[in-house]
């Protein structure tokens, strides 16, 4: 199942999805964030606070968002999202979290003072006795709320504040959403990688093109991506293509067919070795993008197109190692 919906629960992610209505789970230690891509920044106020509830023999929950608030509260600015929510649940799962508490992010919820939103969420909802934040929190209307304040209603509700800075990797490079989304932006999917500790993964449905890959005898799954997702520059890649079937190679193209003068910017999948094209019309299905290949190009025909495709099919091959 590659969707979910705030209050669900999705069938691959074993931790519990609590009911945001009425949380009552008993006492724990609350992360709070969007942990968007759940990349190597936030795995250290992750694990801090893994570690925290250990300490206190206490359960690790999450609260995150959904949507982003920003696409809420200034559309125009919303990012674009490293990871869906089914995915950002099933990361959190990986890196030892026990429960998600995702909150449908609206402006009536954004309306709440900052003790309000303690008090209901924080203490009621939640029985928080530890709660960790990115040194820069902001919470409550108008961002009234920081790291101080959370602190001192902390004292009065009897939890403890901890805040955490983003992590910085081996050569010192802090890992930041707004860092990772500018090299997807720039196509460079390999540094991204290693921000993200992954592969970058857009999901989506098949929907049926324009089947000029069929003629060329390179057929592809189109892929219909959500706006709000980060996705790579134009151009071709390599990588794989997820479906409910299995996990395949794949020679992926973004973008504009200049060669044919297309006007609808796609995502496209070629799925290797495939003897016969799996009808995926209408089923779930993301890729996985590994490597830059080239730019988008127009080729003078169809002949000199089909040549380039064998020749990044070639090349994806060696670079997946088959």
């Amino acid at each position: 199942m590659l969707g979910v919906r705030p209050g669900t629960t999705l069938v691959s992610v074993a931790m519990a999805v609590l009911d945001t209505e009425s949380a009552g789970t008993g006492p724990g230690v609350v992360a709070i964030g969007v942990f968007d891509g759940v990349h190597l920044g936030h795995r250290g106020t992750l694990g801090r606070a893994r570690s925290i509830a250990d300490g206190l023999g206490l359960p690790l929950t999450v609260m995150t968002f959904e949507p982003h608030p920003m696409a809420v509260l200034r559309p125009q600015a919303a990012p674009r999202m490293l990871s869906s929510l089914s995915l950002r649940l099933e990361l959190l799962e990986q890196v030892g979290v026990d429960r998600a508490y995702v909150i449908p992010f609206s402006k009536e919820f954004a309306s709440l003072s900052a003790e309000d939103f303690v008090a209901e969420y924080l203490v009621r909802r939640l029985a928080a006795r530890a709660v960790v934040v990115g040194e820069n929190f902001r919470f409550g209307h108008k961002a009234a709320g920081d790291v101080q304040l959370l602190r001192t209603l902390g004292e009065a509700a009897g939890f403890e504040c901890h805040p955490m800075s983003l992590v910085a990797d081996e050569s010192g490079l802090v890992w930041s959403s707004t860092e990772i989304r500018s090299l997807i932006a720039a196509g460079e999917v390999e540094a991204a990688a290693q921000g993200l500790l992954r592969p970058h993964r857009i999901e989506g449905v098949v929907e049926q093109g324009d089947q000029r890959g069929r003629l060329l005898g390179y057929p592809t799954a189109n892929l219909g991506v959500a706006q709000r997702l980060a996705i790579p520059a134009d151009g071709v890649y390599a990588g794989w293509l997820l479906t409910e079937g299995g996990r395949l190679p794949s020679a992926i193209s973004v973008g504009v067919n200049k060669t044919f003068d297309g006007q609808d910017s796609r995502v496209e999948a070629f799925a290797l070795d495939q003897p016969e094209w799996l009808d995926l019309y209408g089923q779930p299905a993301a890729v996985e993008f590994t490597h830059r290949l080239r730019g988008m190009v127009r080729f003078e025909d169809a002949e000199a197109l089909t040549s380039a495709i064998a020749t990044d099919v070639m090349t994806t091959r060696s670079l997946l190692g088959l």
